[in-house]
């Protein structure tokens, strides 16, 4: 029998699995979106659960369920908790923003750009003098009915995306709008790649002598980069419009969603 000092005694915890409490924390969590620990701890007492609150409170913050300090006033389909899991198939997460340049002539353009952050598609580059809420629902719901809707769609806090027509059309189709924080770029780090592929490939390569000349050009391009352009991030696979990763997009994919205004 071997000696040991007492010091080197460490004790070993007799803790449960807490993976049902896990589980049942997130579903509140969830459908309580504006709920914190203190709140959902008085719910999982009045359910059965002898826990006390430091221990809600160190899962609460382990699986990152904590509310954002500052959540933007979007109403209801707004994301309002903290974390993002990478998308697993097409049509699960859009990024969508604008990009900004101008005509030969001094008229400024603001360009819609969307991407389908799992596949790459993009489905919308559109040029225009002017976009307001309107417009944007306009676009998106041109796109969505010939490829579907997106599960969720990530934005930055632009006023045509915090806008009441917006999150009215997101409400009635299903969509969650996931803001980005403000002054944090890197929150929606897909469009901001894209956006930059848009700038070098397309808009720095032109000169648009009119708004029509615009959107040819963009629209060019677009069908380039979805059904020739290599993409690293599919193994330099080409066609994404008619070869996804996951699911199959319409023969329509290369028609262009671009009107102008």
């Amino acid at each position: 029998m071997l000696g040991a000092e007492r010091s080197s005694y460490h004790y070993r915890g007799r803790r449960a699995d807490q993976a049902e409490l896990k589980k049942r924390l997130k579903e509140i969590a969830e459908t309580r979106v504006r709920y914190g620990y203190r709140r959902i701890h008085v719910l999982l007492r009045r359910e059965g659960w002898d826990v006390n609150a430091k221990r809600i409170y160190r899962l609460y913050k382990e699986m990152g369920l904590q509310l954002r300090h500052k959540p933007p006033k979007r109403r209801v389909k707004a994301k309002l908790r903290e974390g993002r899991c990478a998308a697993s198939c097409s049509n699960e997460v859009w990024a969508m923003d604008f990009v900004h340049d101008q005509l030969a002539t001094g008229p400024k353009l603001r360009i819609l750009t969307v991407v389908d952050t799992y596949s790459r598609f993009s489905p919308a580059v559109v040029p225009r003098f002017s976009f307001r809420a309107p417009d944007v629902v306009e676009v998106l719901e041109r796109v969505c009915g010939e490829i579907g809707y997106p599960a969720s769609i990530r934005v930055d806090q632009g006023s045509e995306f915090i806008s009441r027509d917006l999150d009215l059309w997101a409400y009635t189709r299903g969509v969650v709008l996931d803001f980005s924080r403000p002054g944090k770029p890197t929150d929606n780090a897909f469009i901001e790649s894209f956006n930059g592929k848009v700038r070098a490939e397309c808009l720095n390569q032109h000169w648009f002598m009119s708004l029509d000349d615009a959107v040819r050009k963009c629209e060019a391009w677009r069908r380039d980069y979805n059904e020739v352009r290599p993409h690293s991030a599919r193994q330099q696979g080409a066609d994404i419009a008619g070869k996804p990763v996951s699911g199959t997009w319409p023969a329509a994919a290369g028609r262009s969603w671009m009107t102008p205004g």
